[in-house]
């Protein structure tokens, strides 16, 4: 796992796939890597398995396969509290721990990742990245994207 934690995400690149709970741990029986993807039909699931892989076989483990499991789906409440630090440190509101207990559209305040202003309003469901939406402050008139909430 240590050497998993410098593969950073391609889209994010200030966020590791273990902090967005991407990799979901190392089985023992039979060995293998598990990730799962922010959601089916991610692009960039084939970037994040290779730099696993670039990884792993670096730190030794060229024979640890890399098995992709989609269930349970991915969830935003896998995403680290640092994970979340440095989404907010590089500009994207984060869901806040157990959101995606609540429904897709919670109506939770959104906080501005750039003044800290709650005075926010979702301009578009589809932002930079198809697990972001777009967001933008009423306060400061900043954009800026949200990590949906799943």
């Amino acid at each position: 796992m240590a050497a998993l934690e410098t593969v950073m995400d391609p889209e994010i690149p200030v966020v590791s796939v273990t902090d967005l709970g991407i990799v979901r741990g190392v089985r023992r029986a039979p060995p293998a890597v598990l990730i799962t993807p922010t959601y089916t039909g991610c692009p960039a699931t084939l970037a994040i398995e290779a730099a696993v892989r670039v990884a792993l076989d670096r730190a030794g483990f060229s024979d640890l396969p890399i098995e992709t499991v989609l269930s349970p789906p991915w969830t935003t409440d896998w995403i680290s509290e640092d994970g979340r630090a440095r989404l907010l440190a590089y500009g994207i509101a984060p869901p806040p721990p157990g959101a995606a207990a609540s429904t897709l559209r919670a109506h939770a305040v959104v906080t501005c990742p750039r003044c800290g202003s709650g005075r926010t309003t979702e301009v578009s469901r589809f932002g930079s990245t198809p697990c972001k939406a777009l967001w933008r402050c009423l306060s400061c008139q900043e954009p800026f994207d949200r990590f949906k909430c799943h």
